[in-house]
């Protein structure tokens, strides 16, 4: 079973992200690209590319469980700047999620714009990715 950091700790993962045109496995625990979402936009994930434009989610905000950004490449900022308007502009309070090439050494930068989950690239290592999250105050979004 794969794990995802949320709200600072170390949890298993029951959503799989799903590719452009692919079937998903279990339909109910599927994160859907953007394309495939606007033709099922009951289902309560998505996930965006950079180039996405979240204002397509907006009437569904308040339904959406989980929205999370894909980031193609680690020098990539684009996903920061998703965050911030889901969060700040449109006031976006479920799972956002950081997925693709995420590295531990972005967390800290990630959550203040707004991420609270974390899919870290293969090759990083979850469990320090936790320990070296404490060296930070965490505060959930609400606190802020």
């Amino acid at each position: 079973m794969s794990h995802v950091i949320k709200h600072g700790l170390l949890v298993a993962d029951d959503w799989r992200l799903v590719q452009a045109g692919e079937p998903p496995a279990d339909p109910a625990r599927a994160i859907l690209p953007l394309a495939d979402w606007l033709a099922r936009p009951e289902h309560p994930a998505v996930w965006l590319a950079p180039d996405d434009d979240p204002d397509a989610l907006l009437p569904h905000l308040v339904h959406l469980s989980l929205i999370a950004i894909h980031f193609p490449v680690f020098t990539d900022g684009r996903g920061y700047s998703l965050a911030r308007l889901l969060r700040q502009r449109h006031g976006y309070r479920g799972e956002l999620r950081a997925v693709g090439d995420v590295l531990r050494d972005q967390l800290y930068f990630l959550h203040a714009c707004g991420f609270d989950a974390f899919s870290l690239r293969a090759d990083q290592s979850p469990a320090e990715a936790v320990a070296a999250l404490a060296d930070y105050r965490w505060q959930p979004l609400g606190q802020r």
